[in-house]
């Protein structure tokens, strides 16, 4: 009542998401309602079923925090990058291991992390020249100096995945230790 008391008093429409007591879900819209004079002479409540929408969200929301569970829980480091090289997430060992920031990682190009120290040739070399012809790429040798941590030999393993409703390039970066180091 006092949604609809208030586009009575102000015109402005209102919706909201309401869920019943059995769980299903509507989109409540309450709207001005016009006589053919032009006139408001109360209000119109729409309910339109969202429960399919609703539950397909929440699956969604569900499989995405799996899926940074099983990030966060490998050991070895781990990337996934967008179509233009960009971090979309990196997991907990990525973070411990070269010692970076969440919020210096994300949404950021990979070869612009850190002061650029992830602008390697021979990572370029995997990621333009080779994983583009490629689905997957493993055991991709890469020695660095990195400033904080020190010289690494590492194995890359490259995989290219492409979204199969709307086409989406993600790839995925996993890092290993080549021969006792890092």
């Amino acid at each position: 009542l006092a949604d609809a008391q208030a586009v009575l008093d102000t015109l402005v429409p209102r919706e909201r998401e309401v869920c019943t007591v059995g769980g299903a879900w509507y989109l409540a819209r309450i709207q001005p309602y016009r006589t053919l004079d032009n006139v408001i002479d109360g209000v119109v409540l729409t309910f339109t079923d969202i429960t399919k929408r609703m539950l397909a969200e929440s699956a969604i929301k569900d499989a995405r925090e799996l899926a940074e569970s099983i990030v966060n829980t490998v050991r070895e480091p781990l990337i996934v990058l967008d179509g233009a090289l960009k971090v979309i997430s990196a997991s907990r060992s990525f973070y411990e291991d070269f010692r970076v920031a969440s919020q210096d990682t994300v949404g950021r190009q990979l070869y612009e992390l850190g002061n650029r120290q992830w602008d390697i040739p021979k990572l370029r070399e995997l990621l333009e020249t080779r994983l583009p012809g490629n689905q997957v790429l493993e055991d991709f040798e890469v020695e660095h100096d990195f400033p904080v941590i020190g010289k690494r030999k590492m194995l890359l393993n490259a995989r290219r995945s492409i979204g199969k409703t709307d086409g989406t390039q993600l790839i995925l970066l996993a890092i290993a230790e080549v021969a006792g180091q890092y």
